[in-house]
């Protein structure tokens, strides 16, 4: 497994690392014991970077994550995250993920999900989100202070000139990359550790591995692994984190970390040629767009719309009605109230999507 260095920590983290948001459900639960032989084989195989948070996975990831760590092969650092601007209510999530981890420290804690310099702004407030954990971190509950953020390059570039973090985690892949380039350059410049985020675009990339297979090299044995390689290849970026859901995907995934190799420039043209700025608008079914005040099930509905922007309306009708038993009206049903567009971490317009879905 190839080893980055972490920005300025000392650390050296694995070039594939693991997403705790995919773990799979055995009937109606989690099965911790198999959920662990997952993230133990991770371990096993060269994974040293472990990412979890609250809510993924109903709630469950982190104690999931807990529960496999209590037998770890090999030397291993945890990502978790808490989204709270209130400082005491930041300080409740830090200690109750400590709990669920078993730890004693997190080793890199981010401040969750930034969407803008204004809500940037209110996390660094006095008394916020950013000095309670800044606090923490001297009283050794926190070793490295990192946020993860969806803000465009400008943004970002502003935030990481403030010297405040220590890495960033962000959303980049192989078919937004054109769009995203700008922030991760600032952060690399500015000496910070970054993770990427959805390098699979959510899962969309296998899902529809034919469409996508204009990304593969003559080397890469699928589109999974051309997606990881180009992610990892990039010197800017340190960790790339895969959700794993089974040993299959673990192995699969875990093998692009012992041969990473460049893009050449000439793919790398024609992979831009043959992409759209549609393809930035993807929904990467992050589902933080949840709890639709008319029980909308807007990941769903975001996900089937997905098969539009890949030219294929009727693929996305066929996706409602037999994948979720949903009928077009259940998107009429959306009063515009701009709750769903609030969460949305891509900033996509859900609710012009929903009245499209809704005369399809």
């Amino acid at each position: 497994m190839l080893y980055k260095d972490y920005g300025k920590t000392g650390k050296k983290i694995s070039v594939i690392g693991f997403g705790g948001m995919r773990f799979e459900k055995s009937g109606d639960k989690y099965d911790f014991d198999k959920c662990a032989q997952i993230v133990r084989k991770a371990n096993e195989l060269g994974v040293n970077y472990f990412d979890t948070a609250p809510f993924y996975c109903d709630d469950q990831s982190e104690e999931i994550m807990g529960y496999s760590l209590k037998d770890m092969p090999g030397e291993f650092y945890v990502s978790t995250k808490s989204s709270e601007l209130d400082g005491s209510k930041l300080r409740a999530n830090l200690e109750r993920s400590l709990k669920r981890l078993g730890l004693q420290k997190i080793n890199f804690f981010h401040i969750w999900c930034i969407m803008s310099m204004d809500d940037y702004k209110k996390r660094m407030s006095k008394g916020g989100a950013y000095e309670t954990a800044l606090r923490a971190k001297e009283e050794g509950l926190i070793e490295h202070l990192v946020f993860s953020t969806h803000c465009n390059g400008d943004e970002i570039e502003q935030i990481v000139q403030e010297g405040c973090f220590e890495g960033i985690t962000l959303g980049y892949n192989i078919l937004n990359f054109p769009y995203r380039q700008k922030g991760l350059k600032a952060a690399y410049e500015h000496g910070l550790g970054v993770a990427t985020m959805n390098p699979l675009s959510g899962g969309l990339i296998p899902q529809k591995a034919d469409y996508f297979d204009f990304i593969r090299g003559t080397d890469d044995q699928s589109v999974v692994e051309a997606a990881l390689r180009f992610n990892g290849s990039h010197k800017e970026i340190t960790t790339v984190l895969a959700g794993m859901g089974s040993i299959e995907q673990v192995i699969e995934n875990t093998r692009v970390g012992y041969k990473i190799k460049e893009f050449s420039e000439e793919k790398l043209s024609e992979i831009e040629n043959r992409l759209s700025a549609s393809m930035d608008a993807l929904c990467t079914g992050c589902r933080y767009c949840e709890k639709c005040p008319q029980e909308i099930e807007i990941s769903k509905h975001m996900i089937a719309y997905n098969q539009k922007i890949l030219g294929d309306v009727h693929k996305g009708l066929d996706w409602l009605k037999w994948h979720w038993e949903m009928t077009t009206e259940t998107a009429s049903k959306c009063i515009d109230c701009g709750y769903c567009e609030s969460k949305c971490t891509q900033h996509l317009p859900i609710t012009q999507r929903l009245k499209e879905i809704s005369s399809w």
